[in-house]
């Protein structure tokens, strides 16, 4: 069943299920998008753009698949932009466009989660968890309570959907982790993207400390001259 709900493209980012984000809103047609959706229910689609470069976004320009958003805060700012706080509720999909002008109006289908109840799933979920607590020890800009939260869900779907919101991945990787219906494909599909950068994070930790040591090695040589300069100094 389709209904019809104000449509805010985004440029950079994709907004997830469970997800909350601030969001600062300049364009014309995305505020009049917003203030569309707090005279209705508060509730709007986010898609992320093809192109974040692109300033004036055709229905071609901007993905298929987004996610349904609560908006829990508007901000209007001094300088005319819109702060904004959403919460990622649901997937859902564009069928077609009621209106481009002065906002998007899309017509979307929401996307149920497919149900991977196996024995195999909990085995999935574990080996996932396991591999984040590796990209979290390697990755400091994810704050360590995250694990314990992670480590506590219990539904597929929501422990893909947690994970992939804290992992820096191209866009194009989340969008097409956003698009996937089946809980058990998305933490397959999670499971090779982490292993894929803890290799990375590996190998910058090992230049990391070479170059340190390099450091160390060279001021330690530059100490030891200056004192022998000046040693040979006081003698002559």
């Amino acid at each position: 069943m389709t209904r019809s709900v104000p449509l805010l493209p985004l440029r950079d980012i994709i907004v997830f299920p469970h997800m909350v984000v601030p969001l600062f809103v300049g364009r014309e047609k995305s505020i009049n998008a917003l203030e569309e959706a707090m005279a209705a229910d508060k509730e709007l689609l986010l898609a992320a753009q093809k192109k974040a470069k692109t300033n004036d976004p055709n229905e071609d320009d901007i993905f298929q698949v987004g996610t349904i958003g609560h908006i829990i805060q508007l901000l209007r700012l001094p300088d005319g932009t819109v702060k904004v706080l959403v919460e990622g509720k649901k997937r859902a999909r564009i069928e077609s466009y009621a209106q481009t002008s002065p906002y998007f109006l899309a017509e979307i289908e929401e996307i149920e989660d497919a149900d991977d109840g196996t024995t195999e799933i909990k085995a999935l979920m574990r080996s996932v968890q396991a591999v984040f607590d590796k990209y979290v020890a390697l990755n400091k800009r994810i704050p360590p309570e995250m694990l314990v939260s992670v480590q506590t869900i219990e539904d597929p779907g929501r422990l893909a959907d947690t994970i992939v919101a804290h992992l820096s991945l191209k866009l194009i990787d989340k969008q097409g982790i956003l698009e996937t219906e089946s809980p058990a494909k998305r933490l397959e599909k999670l499971y090779e993207l982490m292993q894929a950068e803890i290799e990375i994070l590996q190998v910058e930790k090992k230049i990391r400390t070479r170059v340190k040591k390099q450091m160390e090695k060279s001021q330690k040589e530059y100490y030891l001259n200056e004192q022998m300069q000046a040693i040979q100094k006081e003698l002559g």
